[in-house]
C-alpha cells in the first residue's frame, strides 16, 4: 500500500529486480536522462569500480499527485539480504531478465528468491509484476515466451497475464513502455482495492 503525505499525495514504491548485470541500472538511468518530466531529478547510485550496484539505486517518478519512489536491486547473490529490506513495501516489481542463454540459471535463481522475498510481503500476491526480457539486441538469447513460461511455472500460473516487454536497455527500447504499464496497473489495483474495502 502506498504512503499518504499529509497534503494529500500518494507515494508507491517500485523495485527493479534480476540478476546482476541485467540491466535494471541501466533501465532507469535511461528514463532519468531522457524522460526528465517522468524522472525527477538524476538517478541516485552506489557502484563498485566495475558499475555494479552496492545496495541499491534510486529515482523519484511522478505526476500530479502520485509519485513513484524507484529502486533497483544489486543482483550477487552475496546480497540477498538487502533485496530483501528494499522489497520490503513494494507496490509493483519490474523484473529485468538476462537474455543471454549464458545467464539462464542466474535468471531462474532470481525469479525464485523474487518468489519467496514476495510470499512474505503483505498482499505480495497480488503485487503487479512487468518483465523486461532485456539485451535482445545481443545474439544467442531466449524468446519473450520462454521467459514467460518460467514465470507460469515459478508462480503456479499467478502470473498469466502478466506483461513482457522485449527490450535494450542502453537504447531505451520499450523501457518506459514497461515502466508506464506498471505505473498504470499499480494505480488501478490501488483505487479497485479502496472500492472493494
Amino acid at each position: 500500500m502506498p504512503i499518504k503525505t499529509p497534503d494529500g499525495k500518494l507515494v508507491f514504491k517500485i523495485v527493479y529486480w534480476g540478476p546482476s548485470m541485467g540491466g535494471k541500472t541501466t533501465s532507469v538511468f535511461w528514463l532519468s536522462k531522457n524522460d526528465p518530466e517522468l524522472i525527477k531529478g538524476d538517478l541516485q547510485s552506489i557502484a563498485d569500480p566495475t558499475g555494479r550496484t552496492l545496495f541499491f539505486d534510486r529515482a523519484v517518478a511522478g505526476v500530479g499527485k502520485i509519485t513513484f519512489q524507484v529502486y533497483t536491486v544489486a543482483g550477487q547473490k552475496r546480497h540477498k539480504g538487502q533485496r530483501k529490506v528494499i522489497l520490503q513495501g513494494v507496490d509493483g516489481v519490474i523484473f529485468v531478465w538476462d537474455a543471454q542463454k549464458e545467464f539462464w540459471d542466474d535468471n531462474i535463481w532470481s525469479v525464485n528468491e523474487l518468489k519467496d522475498f514476495l510470499i512474505h510481503e503483505e498482499n505480495g500476491s497480488k503485487t503487479p509484476v512487468i518483465i523486461m526480457v532485456n539485451k535482445r539486441d545481443l545474439p544467442n538469447t531466449v524468446t519473450k515466451d520462454e521467459v514467460r513460461n518460467v514465470f507460469d511455472n515459478v508462480f503456479d500460473n499467478g502470473f498469466s497475464d502478466i506483461l513482457v516487454y522485449e527490450t535494450i536497455a542502453v537504447d531505451g527500447l520499450n523501457v518506459k513502455r514497461a515502466f508506464i504499464q506498471l505505473c498504470r496497473e499499480i494505480v488501478i489495483r490501488y483505487y479497485e482495492a479502496i472500492k472493494q474495502a
